[in-house]
């Protein structure tokens, strides 16, 4: 019976209960994409943090590079070149590795925070900064003046009487290029954590856990284009040749570091033995993160601790931007339209239930009793809710796979919140290889999607039975004070 007339009377009253469906679901359509797209921007900026210290980092441990005038003078990148004493022109090249961006920790730390309490593992890095100048050296050729070869024979050139000719060196000179490329050393027998991580071997493969001495690289594919580079090919740094056993791409579209190479390597090549710069941390549980931040300071001095949390405050430009507004304003906004959305359709079944006061009087006068009314009300109510419910979610999953085929294109710039003070800026705490720790600022793009998860679909679901049983209660508190006489007695 219940059943048979709550059909009934959705039925009769098709455009009522469509526009209060129709209220909810545009309420709950904006839920499902705002929360779709901030979810969108949180991947989009994990994608990015990722490019800097690699997949599965939780935080990096550094040291802050030597302030300027304290010892740097014996940093800088010296060239020396031989002297040629022969006639022909000369072309020489000369490489320079520098350790970029930190000063060296022992490579006795790692360890040492491998074993902090709630620690899963550490592995050391070593950031390296080539620079390659090449040239040639063109001598002048001396050129007499008029002057002097007419004065000659009279008491040497120029009236000098000194016999040596007069003139100038015309041409000569020196010619060079200085190219710059980063280095990455990494430790190969922990290739899951790290900068490495960050992108995926599209030729050849990865290193192998026994090279930790051999001279192979993997070359990041940009880089590889620039410079045609090819698997088995060799590339010659600071005089060692290394053998290319793989091309890498990473996921953003920006590599950590041009070329990678094992780590006692890099450490050879910058004489820097049982080195590192940065040790990539990952923690045994992602909800304590700043407990064991705040344990690796306190245990391993001198260190500067940056978590990906802290590395996310540093993101700018239009991904910061519109994440802000998706978290703020959005969030906000979706509150407010759904909100207004429960209290319309609460007002809509109550202003319902006034124009049926004839009807529930004669059910009531048959013997309906007031809770037998209520939950009638409320069951149209409900079925309203449900049905805004679809219709809801299907406009926002419609919404969100406009966003996701669009795909609108964010830039997120990646700089030292703390300029050169240690880790912090953070850019250069966790910038790893290549950039952001000798850089001020890194600019990467990455493309906006709007995943819908199961989670936000049972939301949306809750969310139209809550607006189903908030109509309702409207409704049924109305329907439920109306007596059988004063119903009748108002109809006409």
């Amino acid at each position: 019976m219940f059943f048979t007339y709550l059909r009934r009377e959705l039925r009769r009253r098709r455009k009522a209960a469509l526009v209060v469906a129709s209220g909810l679901a545009l309420g709950i359509a904006l839920v499902i994409i705002v929360s779709s797209v901030s979810s969108g921007m949180s991947k989009a900026q994990d994608k990015v943090l990722e490019s800097l210290y690699g997949l599965g980092t939780d935080m990096t441990v550094t040291k802050a590079a030597a302030a300027p005038g304290s010892g740097s003078n014996k940093e800088r990148p010296k060239f020396e070149f031989d002297a040629k004493g022969d006639d022909d022109d000369s072309t020489q090249s000369s490489d320079r590795v520098m350790v970029q961006g930190f000063q060296a920790l022992a490579s006795s730390t790692v360890d040492k925070i491998g074993k902090q309490d709630g620690v899963a593992d550490a592995v050391g890095g070593l950031s390296l900064n080539v620079m390659k100048v090449d040239g040639q050296f063109k001598r002048g050729e001396f050129k007499q003046d008029g002057s002097s070869q007419s004065s000659q024979g009279q008491g040497g050139p120029g009236g000098g009487g000194n016999g040596q000719p007069q003139g100038e060196v015309q041409g000569g000179g020196a010619s060079f290029d200085v190219n710059s490329y980063s280095v990455y050393g990494t430790d190969v027998t922990k290739q899951d954590l790290g900068p490495l991580t960050s992108s995926k071997i599209t030729k050849g493969r990865t290193f192998k856990a026994s090279e930790t001495n051999a001279k192979v690289a993997v070359v990041d594919s940009a880089y590889a284009k620039e410079k045609e580079l090819a698997v088995g090919k060799t590339v010659t740094i600071s005089g060692t040749k290394f053998k290319i056993v793989g091309v890498s791409t990473a996921d953003s579209g920006d590599a950590a570091a041009n070329l990678y190479i094992p780590l006692k390597q890099a450490q050879t090549l910058s004489d820097s033995k049982n080195k590192v710069t940065t040790v990539y941390v990952k923690a045994s549980d992602s909800q304590k993160i700043d407990q064991v931040k705040s344990t690796i300071q306190k245990n391993v001095s001198g260190t500067t601790v940056t978590t990906s949390a802290d590395l996310a405050d540093t993101v700018s430009g239009s991904l910061s931007t519109a994440s802000d507004l998706a978290s703020s304003v959005g969030k906000w906004l979706s509150i407010a339209v759904l909100v207004a959305a429960f209290l319309v359709a609460g007002l809509l079944t109550s202003s319902a239930v006034s124009r049926r006061v004839r009807e529930f009087g004669t059910l009531k006068a048959l013997g309906w009793k007031s809770g037998r009314v209520t939950r009638q009300v409320v069951g149209e109510a409900l079925i309203n809710g449900l049905l805004g419910g679809v219709l809801g979610i299907a406009i926002g999953l419609a919404g969100a796979y406009i966003v996701t085929a669009i795909s609108p294109s964010l830039t997120a710039q990646l700089g030292s919140s703390g300029g050169g003070g240690g880790g912090g800026g953070m850019g250069g705490g966790m910038g790893g290889p290549g950039g952001p720790g000798q850089s001020a600022s890194k600019s990467l793009e990455v493309a906006l999607t709007a995943p819908v998860s199961l989670s936000v679909i049972l939301i949306a679901v809750g969310l139209a039975v809550a607006g189903g049983l908030i109509a309702g209660a409207f409704g049924g508190w109305r329907a439920s004070r109306l007596r059988p006489a004063d119903a009748l007695r108002r109809v006409e």
